[in-house]
Parts: C-alpha cells; structure tokens; sequence
C-alpha cells in the first residue's frame, strides 16, 4: 500500500482532513507516521487517535540537523512526504532522496504572499491589505527555495468586503483541506508528471 509520512507544526486540521479522507476511502493509503518539529501540538494527539505513529523531531533541539532527522526517521519507509502546516525548513539529502516527492500545502495562491515568513494569518492579512479580489490555496512540490517548487493544484476564495484575516483563513482552510487530499490522490495514482517547472496531470 501506499505510505505516506505527514510533518506538522500545529493543531494538525489538513492532517485530520487526510485522516478523515482515507477513513471514507478517497484515499488508498496509510499515513506511516507523522512527525511534529515541536512537542505538545496538538495534530500529534489526532495522530494518536487514529492509531498513526508519532515523533517528535524538535527543531530546537535538532537546529541545522533537524532535516536529517526527519530522514533517518521515514528512510525506505515511505512513498511520499505531506508537509501539512508545517513551518520548518526542508533542506539537503531529504530534499535529494525524495525528489518531487515532497509535497506542501500553502494559504495564497502562488507566487503570491510566499516566501520566509509567509504563514498562518500573515498570508491572509497580506492578501486583504493588497486588496486583492481573489486568493486561495497551493499545493506544490517542495525544492530547496521557501514555497517555490512546482505548482500541483490550486484552489480559489473570493475576498469578501469585511473580511479579516481570521474570516478569510477559515475559507481558504475549507479549499486546503480538498486541495491536499486531491494532490495526494494524484500521486497515489501515478498521475504526476514534472517537466521542469511545470507539472502535469496524466
């Protein structure tokens, strides 16, 4: 079958959706484990719930060897790594040995309101003060720059008149929770096709 490892920082809610998702039989697979770079949060105790495997891989504990870590924990173990709110950085052999096959979901339409420091509220107070009329969310596949590898899928929201970052969050969180799980589909079977930057559907 099909593995998948999930990598969090957070309350874990696009884990849950995955979790929820293979439960219901969208998705045929099973999440091998899922690893949180900081203790206490609380998608590790979803994880526990649904009887997934758990690590903590502390990012201040590990620092600069924290990417190495994760790999020695999922080596020849998985098919694909989901970055689900996940705030570290991914960098070096991980990058290498899962090559396109690390996956991130992000809460603006790529390219914009990326990059270092764009997360959680930031993107969407970012958005609603640029005054765009459209946002969303992206799921790409993670290379060595911050949110710039390949774009998978995207889904849109409207910007409503009054929003707040809060409002909108809640919005653009309902399209991740599909986003993911589609984008995980598309691998599961076999339809992802990389061609330098641009990724196509077979």
């Amino acid at each position: 079958m099909y593995k998948i490892a999930v990598l969090v920082s957070g309350s874990g809610s696009n884990l849950q959706a995955l979790i929820d998702n293979i439960e219901s039989g969208f998705l045929n697979c099973k999440i091998q484990c899922v690893i949180s770079d900081k203790p206490g949060v609380f998608a590790l105790e979803r994880a526990k719930k649904a009887g997934i495997d758990t690590y903590v891989a502390d990012k201040k504990e590990y620092k600069d060897e924290l990417s190495d870590k994760i790999l020695s924990l999922i080596d020849g173990k998985v098919d694909l790594i989901v970055l689900a709110g996940y705030l570290s950085i991914l960098k070096g052999k991980i990058i290498e040995q899962f090559k396109n096959r690390v996956i991130n979901i992000h809460p603006s339409l790529i390219p914009s309101f990326m990059g270092n420091g764009m997360y959680g509220l930031k993107v969407h107070k970012a958005a609603i003060e640029y005054g765009v009329k459209v946002t969303g969310c992206t799921v790409h596949i993670v290379d060595e720059g911050t949110d710039t590898g390949p774009i998978i899928l995207q889904r849109t929201v409207t910007v409503l008149e009054g929003d707040s970052e809060e409002t909108l969050q809640k919005r653009v969180l309902e399209e991740e929770h599909k986003a993911l799980s589609e984008a995980v589909k598309l691998y599961i079977e076999g339809k992802i096709k990389v061609q330098g930057r641009k990724i196509f559907v077979i």
